[in-house]
């Protein structure tokens, strides 16, 4: 049996090895479980070839580390980057936005999966929360879906297309309690993904964004046609409610809206991902991640 010690918050502590643990945390460089449990179990073979019963989770962060350097140095970066990101003082917090039917929750709870990350919220179950709070006569476009909140807007547009202008007043009743869960995340030092349609580029206060570890991504589904089969996937679903008609009735709103979240990306110069492949959406993101926030010079890490 190997040990591994360390302390948090200088209280010590000891545990057995996990080669299930260590495979998950190597997995984050998409080399795939079987290959990382593999690995795993090389290293823990190397441990017990050298006699060592006890290690720290220090110590063994850089014994991981050394052996990656030599099986393939990019995997070894990205681990380091991710040891360093795990140890950060600051949470990492993660936006995912998209129009409806792009697939943010499916990216969210993928990324969540690969980054062992345990907190993730729906910008739906917010909007839930404040029309509970809110009123229909106080604010009637919080209580319809993003795409046809334009039918609630009391007055005219003027200087705006009338989808675009009842998207953004939707966008900015939920975005009360987007800021809300960001800076307790902050506060609490939890790492949290937040995703949904209400996500918009531009819209979260200025100093939420600079002062903390956030990244934003918007997806998209470019191909109009793939677009619309998303829907038909996801109405097959005996779980979803909402009828495919509906959808497609508001395509051509749900297409405008996409449009306004890709302008607001290209403005504020943020990560607009076509997802058109689940895996090679998850790695883009998790790479971004790592070279954003993964430091060069800290491998400390659990185990």
């Amino acid at each position: 049996m190997i040990w591994i010690t360390g302390d948090v918050d200088g209280k010590l502590y000891k545990e057995p090895f996990s080669k299930g643990i260590l495979s998950r945390s190597l997995n984050v460089a998409d080399i795939g479980f079987e290959r990382a449990y593999e690995m795993a179990s090389e290293i823990e073979a190397d441990l017990i070839k050298d006699d060592i019963n006890e290690i720290s989770s220090v110590d063994l962060a850089q014994v991981v580390f050394n052996y990656l350097k030599n099986v393939d140095p990019s995997i070894a970066k990205k681990y380091k980057n991710w040891r360093s990101l795990r140890s950060s003082k600051k949470p990492l917090i993660i936006l995912i936005g998209g129009a409806s039917g792009v697939g943010t929750s499916s990216m969210a709870f993928e990324l969540a999966n690969r980054l062992r990350l345990k907190n993730l919220i729906s910008t739906d179950m917010i909007r839930e929360v404040m029309r509970k709070i809110v009123s229909k006569e106080l604010s009637p476009v919080i209580h319809k879906s993003s795409f046809d909140a334009y039918e609630s807007i009391r007055t005219p547009s003027i200087r705006i297309d009338s989808v675009i202008e009842g998207f953004i007043s939707h966008v900015d009743v939920v975005n009360v309690g987007i800021e809300a869960i960001i800076e307790r995340s902050a506060k609490e030092g939890i790492s949290t993904i937040i995703e949904g349609v209400h996500i918009v580029p531009g819209f979260i206060r200025k100093d939420l964004m600079e002062n903390n570890n956030i990244i934003i991504f918007t997806l998209t589904v470019d191909d109009e046609e793939s677009h619309k089969q998303r829907f038909y996937s996801r109405c097959r679903q005996p779980w979803v409610k909402r009828s495919l008609e509906k959808y497609m009735e508001n395509f051509g709103t749900i297409r405008k809206t996409q449009k306004f979240l890709v302008e607001q990306a290209k403005i504020h110069d943020s990560r607009i991902i076509n997802n058109v492949d689940i895996n090679e959406t998850i790695d883009i993101m998790v790479n971004d991640i790592l070279e954003e926030f993964g430091g060069e010079d800290n491998v400390e890490q659990e185990s």
